[in-house]
């Protein structure tokens, strides 16, 4: 009898051993088979990430490229037409006491104008001309050109020495640098800006912008699919990644905007 419990008690055993092997089988199995996933979630992330990031790269491409040949277009075309009317109407045998003397010298000055703003339009979309002067000469370009509109007071400074030398990088900050002072005079209601540039002595550039106006929850407007101003903070963002900068956006209601990128510069 003690014989048949002992074979008895020994199936058991083996019964249960077999059992807590099959478990621990199943759990390696379902670990594998969880960590495969894993593992394949990343990659097609990383993928889908890669394919997000070379299709906006694309996109930013064609419109610089896009930029350059409206730029082109203005300067070659409607540039030297609206400098053959100005030429025009400087020949014209006027004198002084004639009655359309006063209305033609209006329209010089107006044209003037316009051949003026054309020209500082044209050298903000070219491309060629950003990597040429350097990312800070285009930022006090666009400053410059601002405040003679006299809508803001403009305050600018360079700290450091410039050490930037990757035209597309230049490029990708000067876009993101319109796109701020584009929200600001578009939402911000500010009457002061201050961009500061700044060469850090850990080999960084720092794009600083900052502004006095009604501030807004940056958070949720970057969250705004619908919101033309979020998808404009989204952009900036997208940018930031590609060339591998940060940016952080801090605002607070009533409170104003500041805007900082930093980006490591290649020694």
């Amino acid at each position: 009898m003690s014989d048949q419990n002992q074979e008895i008690y020994a199936l058991i055993l083996i019964g249960i051993v077999l059992a807590l092997v099959l478990v621990g089988f199943i759990m390696i199995i379902l670990f594998l088979y969880q960590r495969r996933q894993h593992r394949q979630e990343k990659q097609l992330t990383e993928i889908k990430t890669r394919y997000e990031q070379e299709l906006l790269r694309s996109q930013l491409e064609m419109q610089e490229s896009t930029f350059k040949t409206i730029a082109q277009e203005l300067h070659d075309n409607i540039g030297q037409v609206l400098s053959v009317i100005k030429l025009s109407l400087s020949i014209l045998p006027l004198e002084k006491v004639h009655p359309a003397f006063e209305s033609i010298q209006n329209c010089r000055e107006m044209l003037n104008k316009v051949i003026f703003d054309m020209s500082n339009l044209t050298k903000s979309l070219h491309t060629d001309r950003i990597s040429e002067i350097g990312i800070d000469e285009a930022i006090r370009f666009e400053l410059d050109a601002l405040r003679k509109t006299g809508l803001l007071k403009v305050y600018f400074a360079v700290s450091g020495s410039s050490q930037f030398n990757n035209p597309q990088k230049a490029t990708f900050l000067f876009r993101m640098f319109q796109e701020m002072i584009n929200n600001i005079l578009k939402h911000a209601q500010a009457n002061q800006i201050n961009v500061d540039v700044i060469y850090t002595t850990d080999n960084k550039f720092v794009l600083k912008v900052a502004d006095n106006g009604i501030g807004f929850n940056a958070e949720r407007k970057q969250n705004q699919t619908t919101s033309a101003s979020g998808i404009g903070l989204r952009n900036m963002v997208n940018r930031a990644q590609l060339i591998g900068a940060l940016i952080s956006i801090q605002s607070e209601t009533g409170k104003g905007t500041t805007i900082t990128v930093e980006l490591p510069l290649e020694k």
